[in-house]
């Protein structure tokens, strides 16, 4: 036979050429039946039948092993290139939808999609498909156990399905079942993807028509879903070595930051140390903080940065952030004396933000030092105004020479201010502490002199040939308000032409001063500044009441007294003459007619209103105002009469002597 099979094989038309031309071309299985049904046609003898019947078995037995072949070169293949791709691994979704595509191609499926577990969730969602075409089987989350995703992910063992909807070994659920038929598949196979013990996902392939995955196909989809956890796995240790590396790099920057720091916090504590110990400023610190830190750092003074910010600061006791620049206050104890602000270094760490309130606390010290240097310069100053006013026998070479020391001319005309808080319910020692601080402050920059005296503080403060009296006071007045965020009230003497000649006139000018200063109270114009020009009649009055212009009638002392018995007998008599029956009334009976009267002139001579700032009935204002009329007569309401009782009522009020008081 095998004589016999060459001899076949030797001749032209042997069935075996045409087989081999038939693998040759790779032609279907289906062409292979076509030799028998010729030879057949034309009538072959039956040994040539049967040799071309085997040459048949023989040539489908060759194809399917070429087919076999070439598919496990194929699969083999595809797992090279995607060990290959696991090699260059840099995009974990490429190599998945790579092995998704790889899987779909080789077992020839219409769709292939790939499931991870989904730890928060505990359960699983699809992360890559491919031959989808519904958005809802896209969107699908399996629980464990639901499905036939969610049993291969709790056995960790593969599981096919040659008709998903009709298996009962799944546990079927509306939502799952439902993307089923969406997508139409039938056939499903899954296998796990396994990293150790732990199932991280499914890897899937399916059908929309019945299918029996065989072995072979298996084990293949077996082996791309083992690449799957390979990839996802090197993804994870990938990530987790970026992320371990920047948090070095992180850490080493942190550290290189800290560093310098640091030194920037050593060098800002050398430089604000040897600032304290050769007396420099507070603009000196805040050049050498800028020169450290960076930015632009600037000292304001009370009053002049963000208030809300700077309160903030001082009641912390830190730097805190306004806007892009940062609010240090500067303060000693509950005393504001202002802040510096740092800007343009809008990300401050915490050690530059210490060295910043470094020297904000240094900037303190060096305000309470030279304010010690002040305070102590304006004692000196006070003891001369002091002697200036008490002492008129001083020897005037000896006033000059003190007062040179000070920078201060007394040859020169000087006006004489007496200052006093508006508010007299706010008027307890520590404020008027700060008058006089303020005052001797505004002295001292003028050239001037200041003490704290009768409750308030005096100024003397040189008088230009163009300078007015009033403008001087009324200037005082604001700018003494400004320093204390308190109302002061401002009266001002004529000028004294030389204060070291006449060291007596000084001591008048005082009184006329504070008479000034008394009458804006009296008036009701707490917080102005004025002089007796002021107050025309009012004015002449008081300069007819508290002497003229020689020395002789204006003792001054620290008590405030004054010898006023000429002069204010006048003022005395216009008093008494004006409404004296009715001090005399209210001094036998203990009745209130005087207040009374105050009352209904401040009030608009209104009873109603009267009777509302009296807190009495309008008929007891009506029964004290008929007393009056009957103590002053008919007429006491006339215009003329009205004018003369409201400045007698005035003028008793401002003048102790005259039994008023205040």
């Amino acid at each position: 036979m095998a004589d016999d099979h060459t001899d076949h094989i030797d001749h032209a038309d042997s069935p075996f050429a045409t087989y081999l031309a038939l693998l040759a071309s790779g032609a279907p299985a289906a062409s292979y039946e076509r030799p028998v049904l010729r030879a057949r046609a034309d009538g072959a003898p039956p040994d040539r039948l049967a040799a071309v019947e085997h040459a048949k078995l023989l040539a489908l037995r060759v194809r399917a092993e070429l087919e076999d072949r070439r598919r496990r070169e194929a699969e083999l293949s595809a797992l090279f290139a995607t060990a290959h791709d696991l090699a260059g691994l840099r995009d974990v979704d490429a190599v998945l939808r790579a092995i998704v595509q790889r899987a779909r191609s080789l077992l020839g499926t219409d769709a292939a999609y790939l499931t991870l577990h989904d730890a928060v969730a505990g359960d699983t969602y699809m992360r890559v498909t491919e031959g989808s075409v519904s958005a809802r089987f896209q969107a699908l989350r399996l629980g464990m156990g639901e499905g036939l995703g969610g049993l291969v992910a709790q056995t960790a063992r593969p599981y096919a399905t040659d008709s998903y909807l009709d298996d009962p070994r799944f546990q079927h659920t509306p939502v799952i079942d439902s993307g089923v038929r969406d997508e139409g598949l039938v056939a499903i196979l899954g296998v796990p993807l396994q990293l150790g013990s732990r199932v991280i996902g499914v890897l899937f392939a399916a059908d929309r028509r019945f299918r029996v995955f065989n072995r072979q196909q298996i084990a293949l989809l077996g082996s791309l879903a083992a690449h799957a956890a390979v990839a996802i796995d090197t993804a994870d240790l990938l990530a987790e070595t970026r992320s371990a590396l920047a948090d070095l790099e992180a850490a080493n920057a942190v550290i290189r930051d800290r560093s310098a720091a640091v030194e920037r916090a050593a060098d800002i504590h050398d430089r604000l140390t040897e600032l304290v110990l050769r007396g420099g400023g507070v603009h000196d610190v805040a050049a050498a903080v800028a020169e450290v830190l960076g930015g632009r750092v600037e000292f304001l003074d009370s009053g002049d940065g963000p208030a809300p910010a700077v309160e903030r600061s001082r009641a912390e006791g830190r730097a805190v952030r306004h806007g892009d620049d940062w609010i240090a206050a500067v303060s000693a104890a509950d005393e504001l004396m202002g802040a510096l602000r740092l800007r343009d270094r809008p990300g401050l760490d915490p050690v530059d933000r210490r060295a910043l309130e470094r020297a904000a606390m240094v900037t303190s010290l060096l305000q309470l030092a030279r304010r010690s240097v002040g305070e102590a310069e304006q004692r000196v100053r006070g003891e001369l105004l002091d002697d200036l006013l008490d002492a008129p026998e001083r020897a005037p070479r000896l006033l000059r020479k003190r007062a040179a020391r000070l920078r201060a001319d007394l040859d020169t005309p000087h006006i004489v201010l007496a200052a006093r808080i508006a508010d007299e319910r706010a008027d307890a020692p520590a404020d008027r502490q700060r008058l006089w601080s303020a005052a001797s402050h505004l002295a001292a920059t003028g050239h001037g002199l200041a003490v704290a005296r009768d409750g308030g503080t005096v100024l003397l403060l040189p008088h230009g040939p163009h300078d007015s009296a009033t403008t001087t006071a009324r200037t005082t007045a604001r700018r003494l308000e400004a320093a204390l965020h308190a109302r002061v009230t401002v009266g001002a003497s004529t000028p004294v032409p030389a204060p070291a000649a006449r060291p007596c006139d000084v001591a008048a000018a005082y009184a006329e001063a504070r008479r000034c200063l008394d009458v804006l109270h009296a008036l009701g114009r707490g917080g102005d500044g004025a002089s007796a020009d002021d107050f025309g009649f009012l004015g002449l009055l008081l300069t007819g009441t508290y002497g003229g212009t020689d020395g002789g009638s204006r003792g001054g002392s620290r008590g405030g007294s004054h010898d006023g018995s000429r002069d204010g007998s006048r003022v005395g008599v216009f008093v008494a003459r004006t409404i004296g029956p009715v001090i005399d009334y209210d001094a036998r009976r203990g009745t209130a007619l005087v207040r009374t009267l105050d009352a209904y002139y401040a009030c608009g001579m209104s009873p109603a209103r009267t009777k509302d700032e009296l807190h009495v009935h309008v008929n007891t204002v009506a029964q004290r105002l008929d007393r009056v009329a009957r103590l002053l007569g008919a007429d006491w309401q006339s215009p003329a009469r009205a004018l003369e009782i409201q400045l007698a009522l005035r003028l008793h009020r401002l003048s102790p002597s005259l039994g008023g008081g205040r």
